[in-house]
C-alpha cells in the first residue's frame, strides 16, 4: 500500500482539500476526495485490479494515483467542481415544518389510502 496524497487547492476564495489514497492489495482501489470545510464534494475511486500482477505495481499504483490526484485538482482550478454554499445546511431542502407525530401520521394515513 502506498500512501496517500494531500494537497490544499485554494480556487476563487475557497481552499479546496484534495486527498488520494490506495486501498492495497486487498482492496485495489484509488479513491480521491475533495473537501470543502470538511465536507466531501466530490469523489473519484479507479480499480486496479486488473493488474495486481503487474511486475512493477507498485510503481505502476503510485503514477495512477498521481494522475488521478492531479486530475482532480484541474476540476477544481478549472471550476469544475462547485463548492457547496458555506450557509447551506444538510437536508434543508427536506425539513419539514410538520411534528415529527403530524409527520408519522402523514406516513402512515398515505399507506391506508393506497390500500383502499
Amino acid at each position: 500500500m502506498i500512501t496517500g496524497l494531500n494537497t490544499d487547492v485554494a480556487h476563487d476564495g475557497v481552499t479546496y482539500h484534495v486527498q488520494t489514497e490506495d486501498g492495497g492489495l486487498k482492496n485495489p482501489f484509488i479513491i480521491t476526495h475533495c473537501f470543502v470545510k470538511g465536507a466531501i464534494i466530490a469523489t473519484k475511486k479507479t480499480s486496479y485490479a486488473d493488474i495486481l500482477k503487474a511486475d512493477c505495481l507498485p510503481d505502476v499504483v503510485k503514477d495512477l494515483m498521481n494522475e488521478q490526484h492531479k486530475q482532480m485538482m484541474k476540476e477544481v482550478v478549472s471550476g469544475g467542481l462547485k463548492k457547496k454554499k458555506s450557509d447551506e445546511k444538510f437536508g434543508e431542502d427536506v425539513i419539514s415544518k410538520k411534528s415529527l407525530d403530524e409527520v408519522i401520521l402523514d406516513f402512515l394515513g398515505k399507506d391506508d389510502k393506497e390500500k383502499t
